[in-house]
């Protein structure tokens, strides 16, 4: 393992400040019941590891391990937290950037045709030269585009990757 991967690994295994800010928070808005007890329950099975992942986490945010699950659990069904693999907006925003620069490059390769015709030899027709001009200047427009929005892309993919 080089340096800089093992670096990078003990990097990504640390909590972000603001995460472990945010994850406090939600622990402990959770109101209490109004009738002084909570009596429904939901069971769920844990590995050993899991469970003292679990209870570990519980312990740094000073509430018990009952308490963490629960208010995770319905943070998560308020909205305000999302599951590790479920599609965010970031990742629609990146779809949809993936989707326009392909709809792009189909542009820029059907003006790329006109002008393969165009260029095909022959006896040039009035207005060729314009339109080879146009055609010209709509391919540097479409490469631009594309590269804008593989840029966009590639931004969003990385942020979305320090997440």
């Amino acid at each position: 393992m080089h340096a800089d991967t093992a670096a990078d690994a003990a990097v990504e295994s640390l909590p972000r400040a603001a995460d472990v800010a945010a994850l406090h928070r939600v622990a402990r808005r959770r109101k209490p019941d109004p009738n002084g007890q909570r009596k429904k329950r939901v069971d769920a099975r844990y590995s050993d590891e899991e469970k003292a992942a679990i209870l570990a986490k519980a312990r740094s945010l000073n509430i018990s391990g009952a308490h963490y699950v629960a208010v995770v659990t319905l943070a998560h069904v308020h909205g305000d937290l999302t599951v590790p693999g479920q599609r965010t907006q970031l990742d629609d925003y990146i779809d949809e950037l993936n989707a326009l620069r392909r709809d792009v490059a189909f542009i820029g390769h059907n003006v790329n045709q006109i002008a393969k015709k165009l260029n095909s030899g022959g006896h040039p027709r009035p207005g060729d030269s314009d339109l080879l001009a146009q055609t010209d200047r709509t391919l540097g427009s479409v490469g631009e585009a594309v590269r804008h929005i593989a840029a966009a892309a590639n931004q969003a993919v990385s942020y979305k990757a320090v997440q």
